[in-house]
């Protein structure tokens, strides 16, 4: 599990030769178009952020498979800072309604930090596989014990965290928060469809030996984990504080841009990229 996101995007050869494709096909130097790209940052932005770039990306089902994924949440996550800029309000979704919230500014404003997009755009292209884990760890002289896990689960992925040395434990800190933050703002119904009914709104009984976690757990973990994470002495060392304490202290908030990507932009992509 990777515990180090970069405060700017990186950018490889094919996700170059998609942005000049998209945006500026008709410049002859495109070496040195290139070099620039990679070297200044606020251009390389206007290019990511440019509609044509978006308009092809969305024209193509299967250019998410040439361009890594990265680059196309940061596509999508720029592409909501421009739309969400030309309304004034969110509608935040109950069981029973839907209650619009004039909060655009407040995440445009949140969206503009650059440390939260590549952040955000790295989170989510770890969700595009799922991996699965066993370790054996020492519980005392003489006695191990084997965890198997995969990294959606966040209850096997909280008792594990549990179980090892401080020192190890970021990486977990941080999918936890982040699998959190990417059911709420994904898989929104997911995790409402999955806790309640959906007509009669009661709790579903548990199966087996995994938890049902309602939409508010989702919350509460996902901004504890943060909190964690953002505390963590390997995050100060690697310079991922800032950005750590941001989505604690801003989740409610970091989740809207998410459910407006998945609404208006993904919609029946979902399960294609997420599987």
């Amino acid at each position: 599990m990777p515990t180090k996101e970069s405060k700017s995007m990186q950018i490889i050869d094919r996700d170059l030769d998609f942005l000049i494709e998209a945006a500026a096909s008709g410049v002859a130097d495109k070496a040195n178009l290139k070099r620039i790209l990679r070297e200044d940052q606020d251009f390389r932005n206007s290019f990511v952020s440019d509609e044509k770039v978006f308009n092809r990306l969305m024209a193509d089902d299967e250019l998410f498979l040439k361009i890594s994924p990265s680059l196309f949440f940061e596509i999508l996550l720029r592409k909501a800072v421009s739309d969400l800029s030309k309304v004034s309000y969110t509608l935040e979704k109950t069981r029973n309604m839907s209650i619009p919230v004039f909060d655009t500014r407040e995440l445009v404003e949140l969206l503009n930090d650059r440390s939260i997009v590549a952040y955000l755009a790295n989170m989510l292209s770890t969700f595009t596989r799922i991996e699965s884990y066993t370790f054996s760890f020492r519980i005392r002289k003489g006695l191990r014990k084997k965890i198997r896990f995969n990294d959606m689960d966040i209850t096997s992925l909280i008792r594990f965290s549990e179980a090892i040395e401080d020192e190890y434990r970021l990486g977990l800190y941080k999918r936890i928060a982040d699998v959190c933050l990417f059911i709420l703002g994904i898989f929104p119904d997911y995790a409402e469809r999955n806790y309640r009914y959906p007509f009669s709104g009661e709790v579903r009984p548990q199966i087996g030996a995994g938890a049902r976690i309602s939409p508010e757990e989702y919350e509460k973990k996902g901004q504890q984990f943060y909190r964690l994470a953002a505390e963590h002495q390997t995050a100060v060392e690697l310079d991922l504080s800032d950005v750590l304490w941001a989505l604690h202290e801003n989740f409610q908030k970091v989740k809207k841009p998410l459910n407006f990507i998945a609404e208006n932009y993904l919609q029946y992509k979902r399960q294609m990229i997420f599987g």
